[in-house]
């Protein structure tokens, strides 16, 4: 089965829904169930035949053997020959059908698996970042494999073989009705008490593993927070207190799992209890009968036997709901993620982008990650095409926010921003953001080689294309004396470079998407200054002819801009260029002041 046989599957996913892919599968695994439970039917009734018919003086006139003895004979020899046949050919019966059922179980559960990853993967990554600010990594990764994999084990090992359970036992107790009904309705006494026992604990094991599985994606978030953050840990000699925070949570998750541990513990015993109470009264009773000659021997060997099966999945579907139990909760989990809404989302009759000339215009724009708490107030101001803007301010005024606007990775609470004059909500996000290049602060570089690193934000491009983008970067002088060159691999998070290194293949990979737009968010902090030079040469390259916002601590970086927008808590409090702010001895002036001596104009050390 290939994956693009596979249905595209709603956010709202039902196990109908998530099964429909592989009726087919199902169809014939329902066939391979129907056999398993026809072979546990007949794997005693040659015992039977032997016990009554071979052993005994007589015959049955049971109509089953009516139709032996009409095709063979009275026998007995050919009948025992029949008898073993029987049993061998039940046992390939059961063993075709067995694996059948298996293998076709199996594949169903890795597609199923398939489509769930799929598709809880490609809605985590179309939800806003203000969705992902809040949930924590390690928890999100959690719901993607170990709740998945929840899943995929209950289909795998509980799915059918529940229904082979549950069809076994119908059949049988149809069997043994058939046989004695009195009989029956004995052996059947402890059923009720059974399944209500069952149906209790279930509801308190699911409780129990919902628990577990979230204190498991919490230890997962602390795992990866601390792994992302190795360096700091190490920076600051914190080892010992991250390993005990560690410990600290896997002994609550030690403790949650005990609990659930202890209930799945008691279950089975329980079960076994009442199952041997049900077996006691089967032989008292049965033998009874068949000393008082109302039950031959073999009917009560297969009652014997059944009782035996028959118990046997009823114990199967009691040790059942812990799978159950976690695959249900792991669904409860991923259903709760693909339910979650798209906070930014493609509004109805939104188009595709055109090819932007670059003017970028905020009008009356307020904005707040939580309400409590604003950022922007009514901000307002226009950046022509071609133009250099820069924004500058005090730390948590703000600034970071507007280039997320104008990508579109949050939207304004009020207000509107316009690209070319129109509302970019307007146009469909993808389309937007392929007309918008980043390079920001903390550059962010893959575990791969260095030319797909480059060609993130195109992937089309020709080997040819990624080295001169490099060259454009000031990136190729450095990557040439890498080991491999361009197919070098960094390391994750692309540790193995310096800064200034990383920042240049950022460049690299904005340069490679030509974009209209470019928005820069303190490209140059913490660079020194060979760095920086190569740095400010690249962008000098990389910012000819497109619109461009650059985000600036270090107004050294941005005195050539062509307007200058001040920012203070969440305002635009002034606006100008480099000469004009200085005069009107504002907020821009004085942090100027703050950076360079008045008199020589160099930067304060």
């Amino acid at each position: 089965m290939e994956p693009a046989a596979h249905s595209k599957l709603s956010k709202h996913l039902t196990i109908r829904e998530l099964l429909k892919p592989h009726t087919a599968s199902l169809l014939l695994g329902l066939l391979a169930v129907a056999g398993e439970g026809a072979a546990n039917l007949l794997e005693p009734w040659p015992l039977k035949i032997v016990l009554d018919d071979v052993l005994r003086s007589r015959a049955s006139h049971a109509w089953i053997m009516q139709r032996v003895h009409a095709f063979l004979g009275t026998d007995k020899l050919a009948v025992l020959k029949f008898a073993c046949v029987a049993v061998l050919a039940i046992a390939v019966l059961d063993a075709v059908c067995t694996y059948a059922e298996k293998y076709l179980t199996t594949s169903v559960g890795q597609w199923v698996t398939y489509d769930l990853r799929r598709a809880i993967y490609s809605h985590i990554q179309r939800l806003s970042l203000a969705f992902h600010d809040q949930k924590r990594t390690g928890d999100l990764i959690s719901r993607v494999t170990s709740d998945i994999d929840a899943i995929q084990s209950f289909i795998t090992s509980g799915l059918l073989g529940s229904l082979i359970n549950v069809i076994t036992l119908l059949g049988m107790i149809g069997v043994m009705f058939y046989l004695n009904w009195r009989f029956t309705l004995i052996a059947l006494s402890v059923a009720p008490v059974l399944f209500a026992i069952v149906y209790i604990y279930t509801r308190r094991i699911k409780s129990a593993s919902r628990q577990v599985r979230k204190k498991e994606g919490q230890i997962t978030s602390v795992v990866e927070e601390v792994l992302s953050s190795i360096r700091v840990v190490k920076a600051f000699a914190r080892e010992d207190y991250e390993v005990k925070r560690l410990e600290e949570e896997s002994l609550e998750g030690v403790e949650i799992a005990l609990r659930a541990r202890g209930l799945k513990a008691k279950l089975t015993p329980i079960v076994d209890i009442i199952v041997a109470v049900g077996t006691c009264l089967v032989l008292w009773f049965g033998a009874r009968l068949a000393l008082q000659g109302t039950l031959s021997a073999g009917s009560l060997v297969v009652f014997i036997l059944y009782l035996g099966k028959m118990y046997k999945p009823m114990q199967e579907l009691s040790k059942m709901t812990d799978t159950y139990s976690k695959a249900a909760v792991g669904y409860e989990r991923i259903q709760e993620i693909l339910e979650t809404h798209k906070e930014i989302k493609d509004v109805r009759g939104a188009r595709p982008a055109p090819r932007f000339k670059g003017e970028i215009e905020f009008d009356h724009v307020s904005f707040s990650y939580t309400p409590e708490t604003p950022i922007l107030k009514d901000v307002s101001f226009k950046v022509e095409p071609g133009q250099v803007a820069a924004i500058v301010g005090p730390t948590g005024a703000g600034k970071t926010s507007i280039i997320s606007l104008i990508a579109r990775f949050y939207d304004p609470t009020s207000g509107v921003v316009k690209i070319d004059g129109t509302d970019i909500k307007r146009f469909r996000q993808k389309t937007l953001r392929h007309q918008i290049s980043f390079v920001l602060q903390d550059t962010m570089l893959f575990h791969a080689p260095v030319w797909q690193n480059i060609a993130y934000g195109k992937p089309e491009a020709s080997r040819q294309e990624i080295i001169k983008a490099a060259e454009l970067a000031n990136a190729s002088e450095f990557i040439d004396k890498l080991p491999e060159g361009y197919d070098t691999v960094l390391g994750e998070r692309g540790m193995t470079l310096s800064g200034g290194q990383r920042q240049r293949i950022a460049i690299a990979r904005a340069v490679i998407r030509s974009t209209p737009i470019l928005l820069l968010d303190e490209p140059t902090s913490g660079l020194d200054s060979a760095s920086e030079k190569l740095v400010f040469e690249a962008l000098d390259r990389l910012m000819h002819g497109k619109t461009t916002i650059v985000i600036a601590h270090r107004l050294s970086t941005i005195r050539g801009a062509d307007v200058i927008f001040v920012v203070q808590d969440g305002s635009i409090v002034e606006s100008g260029d480099h000469e004009q702010l200085l005069q009107r001895g504002g907020l821009y002036a004085e942090l100027h002041h703050l950076q360079f001596s008045p008199e020589e104009g160099v930067e304060a050390r």
